[in-house]
């Protein structure tokens, strides 16, 4: 099936200038005949249903969440929530639970309530998901992961997992563990833990092993009073601070001190992270400005403006109590 974004992508315009094409707004002559010339050869039918959608302004933006209990998710929705009010938007959150066929059928309801556009926290890429919003004429903005076709914002993942590798090797350790999460998430599975292991593996003698875990706590504790007991790296990077709090309890437990015994951090820059004990070294992420440039942008996808395909929002290293340099090699175990 032919969508804008084809017809779009062949005649080297923007999907918004095609939107405008489909809605006799104002696009200029030679622009005009080219797509002309494309829709004809390729028989484009424009939906003509999700047209007479657009064509009611609503004032409702549609918001699709992954799961409830994300601290990360709260903090962009904070953003989210002031920028909306701000413009004047209404917002419809809903909440797919971590499950694609929700996440489907979440993209499909907000299409049929008549929201103006769609901010979509997106975890895991799913074909069937993408080609249904490309073959919408509701804009969509993607957070947390980039698809080509769609605009996006997302988080400098890599640059941030080289950030804490070299602060790491800037601290005299040699020897790693990282705890990471499924491939799935690109951006926290893949982007993350290549950033780290590229700026570590450069150095001669550093050794890395890996784990992978998930987003829960729970799961992350248990796995971790399993893997501490024979635990010889002296750092332990954690894909996510939700993972770091788990595995400081667990050390805890074990009689294990931090970081007289190992090192410890996680990602995300999380609140919790300053209520620990130690408190714990992670990187911050602007969750709450995320949430309101990702409106700020989506106002202007509504608006048929161009923005740029993907932003980047770039991040901090918050050093805390739970890393420190060590003079050599292995730790005391108790």
């Amino acid at each position: 099936m032919v969508t804008i974004n084809d017809i779009a992508k062949e005649a080297g315009v923007a999907k918004s200038t095609v939107s405008r094409y489909l809605n006799n707004g104002s696009v200029s002559p030679k622009t005009k005949k080219k797509i002309d010339e494309i829709v004809k050869k390729r028989g484009y039918k424009p939906n003509t249903f999700a047209r007479s959608l657009k064509a009611q302004k609503t004032n409702m933006i549609g918001v699709i969440i992954p799961r409830l209990n994300s601290s990360s998710t709260n903090q962009v929705l904070v953003g989210i929530d002031e920028m909306s009010r701000q413009l004047g938007y209404k917002l419809i959150i809903t909440n797919s639970d971590q499950n694609n066929e929700r996440e489907y059928e979440n993209i499909q309801t907000l299409i049929k309530q008549k929201v103006e556009g769609v901010i979509m926290f997106a975890r895991e890429i799913m074909p069937e998901n993408v080609d249904l919003v490309k073959n919408t004429q509701t804009p969509f903005l993607f957070i947390g992961q980039k698809v080509d076709g769609i605009n996006s914002i997302i988080h400098q993942d890599y640059q941030a997992g080289a950030k804490i590798g070299k602060f790491a090797l800037e601290l005299g350790h040699r020897h790693f563990l990282y705890i990471g999460v499924p491939e799935t998430d690109k951006a926290v599975g893949i982007e993350r833990k290549q950033g780290f292991l590229d700026a570590v593996q450069a150095k001669r003698g550093a050794q890395v092993e890996t784990i992978e875990s998930d987003f829960s706590r729970t799961a992350a504790y248990q796995k971790a009073l399993s893997f501490l007991k024979d635990l010889k790296a002296t750092y332990i990077v954690c894909a996510t601070d939700n993972i770091a709090i788990a595995v400081l309890k667990a050390a805890n437990e074990l009689g294990y001190t931090v970081p007289d015994d190992f090192s410890l951090s996680g990602f995300g820059g999380y609140e919790a992270t300053a209520y620990t004990s130690p408190t714990i070294t992670t990187i911050s992420y602007p969750y709450r400005k995320m949430g309101i440039e990702a409106v700020d942008k989506l106002a202007k996808l509504i608006n048929q403006e161009e923005i740029p395909e993907v932003i980047e929002m770039s991040n901090e290293l918050i050093v805390n109590q739970s890393t420190k340099r060590i003079k050599k090699e292995g730790i005391n175990k108790v």
